[in-house]
């Protein structure tokens, strides 16, 4: 088929623009003809407060990728639509967050009944919704053909928005982590480094106001933690906290984006990945830990507990539980287990992944 691919991609940064230039390579090796039409501004800052590019691609790029679509542009959404309608037998718009609908709605009126459509959602709607987010992705989810979403749950959300007679499925997040079309890390060395670390885009939904308490009552006193991401409304709130709670002096707030290339000494130098997640849908951070040899410490929440094996690769607790999530921080520490969860972690082989996803995608 011919498959126009509209999402982001290098330079922008996150899982996102991954995942849109993996999915354009495991197109085109089927035989697909595939362009990525991708973004020169994506967001205004207003709805993206964190840093959007990176000058070092995360992963191979696309070779078939235009950048010519412009959030602040809304007469080249439309052309961009025209020019897909004719182009392509199958458009894929990539749904990050409900302000896209907006663009998208250009983009398919240009369309029209040029192509079949379908939506890739990574959320229907956001953990953290804003005021019209429903309405704007019911519009978009009802104009088009297809929904593909990334659990039975998000489908069900999908379902409730989209037009009765729409195609809703869904499929798991496949991996699409930074630099896995290439060489693997090296494995990670025994023995324990006393550190715990969060990984990731800090906000509310996160939970990590809920790890620093759970690790002030369960952490033993000579484990340290590391929180390094990007914080969505600073870090004073949680410095505060962790000021409050006495552990100011063993948590190291890493804050800003996390280039590829320091992945690798980031993950070498902690014991688990803790994802103290209040909600989730799918994430590409077990998969990232598994990757580097660590094992997880995550919440029963949304896609988590498919990817950790409780008691083998790592420890499950009740999302917003701080005294449970406690508790699993005691029980890694206690002697022997650290190191037989990181013995168990077992890297995801990404083809068999693929292959399901991409086969419900044009199914």
């Amino acid at each position: 088929m011919r498959i126009s691919l509209v999402g982001p991609t290098h330079p922008y940064k996150g899982g996102g623009a991954r995942h849109t230039t993996e999915l354009a390579h495991r197109l085109a090796a089927r035989g697909h003809e595939v362009v990525v039409e991708s973004w020169r501004a994506q967001y205004p800052a207003l709805l993206y407060p964190g840093r959007q590019t990176v000058s070092a691609p995360e992963g191979e790029p696309f070779g078939a990728t235009r950048r010519e679509l412009a959030w602040n542009r809304p007469l080249g959404w439309w052309r961009a639509g025209r020019r897909m309608g004719a182009e392509s037998d199958l458009v894929v718009v990539t749904v990050l967050i409900p302000a896209q609908a907006v663009p998208y709605l250009g983009i398919l009126a240009g369309i029209g009944t040029g192509a079949r459509t379908l939506a890739l959602c990574h959320n229907v709607l956001p953990h953290e919704r804003r005021r019209g987010d429903t309405a704007l992705m019911r519009a978009l989810l009802r104009r088009v053909g297809t929904v593909l979403a990334h659990s039975p749950e998000q489908a069900r959300l999908a379902r409730g928005l989209a037009a009765p007679a729409a195609d809703v499925r869904w499929a798991p997040l496949p991996p699409h982590l930074p630099g896995t079309r290439g060489d693997r890390p090296a494995a990670a060395k025994s023995g324990l480094r006393r550190t715990l670390l969060f990984f990731g885009i800090v906000r509310p939904y996160k939970g990590v106001d809920l790890l620093l308490r759970a690790f002030a009552r369960g952490a033993p006193a000579d484990v340290g933690l590391t929180v390094a991401g990007e914080f969505w409304g600073g870090s004073r709130r949680l410095r505060d906290l962790a000021a409050e709670l006495g552990v100011a002096d063993r948590v190291d707030f890493r804050e800003g984006y996390v280039p590829a290339d320091e992945l690798p000494g980031l993950f070498a130098g902690a014991d688990a990945l803790v994802l103290p997640y209040r909600a989730a849908t799918a994430t590409q951070n077990v998969y990232l830990a598994h990757e580097h040899g660590l094992p997880v410490i995550a919440t029963r929440a949304g896609a988590l507990p498919d990817r950790v094996a409780d008691g083998i690769d790592g420890l499950l607790c009740e999302p917003d539980d701080a005294e449970d999530l406690a508790g699993a921080l005691r029980r890694f520490y206690t002697p022997g287990t650290a190191q037989s969860l990181r013995a168990a972690v077992r890297p995801a082989e990404a083809g068999p992944h693929w292959d399901v996803y991409v086969e419900e995608l044009l199914a």
